[in-house]
């Protein structure tokens, strides 16, 4: 493997892991591990741990395709293996 495969492989996972550990800590930390210390703070009325496992996640979830598409595409275009 070439050094600039490497480097492609290096930053997507790089990128993946991140996500994951986002991912991770907003499904099961806000939703779980983090609920009754959350559950503190209200959101619309509602307590934010309830809110979170609910709600919240998804929202975070979409934002992270949209998050990743966005830096893949970056990935792609520093290491020129975009698509035209």
């Amino acid at each position: 493997m070439d050094d600039k495969s490497a480097g492609y492989w290096s930053a997507t996972l790089g990128l993946l892991t991140k996500i994951l550990i986002v991912w991770f800590l907003v499904s099961f930390g806000a939703g779980i591990l983090f609920a009754d210390a959350l559950n503190s703070i209200h959101l619309g009325g509602y307590p934010l741990g309830f809110w979170f496992a609910h709600q919240g996640s998804i929202y975070i979830f979409i934002a992270l395709i949209f998050f990743y598409a966005k830096k893949m595409g970056d990935i792609d275009e520093k290491f020129d293996v975009h698509e035209d």
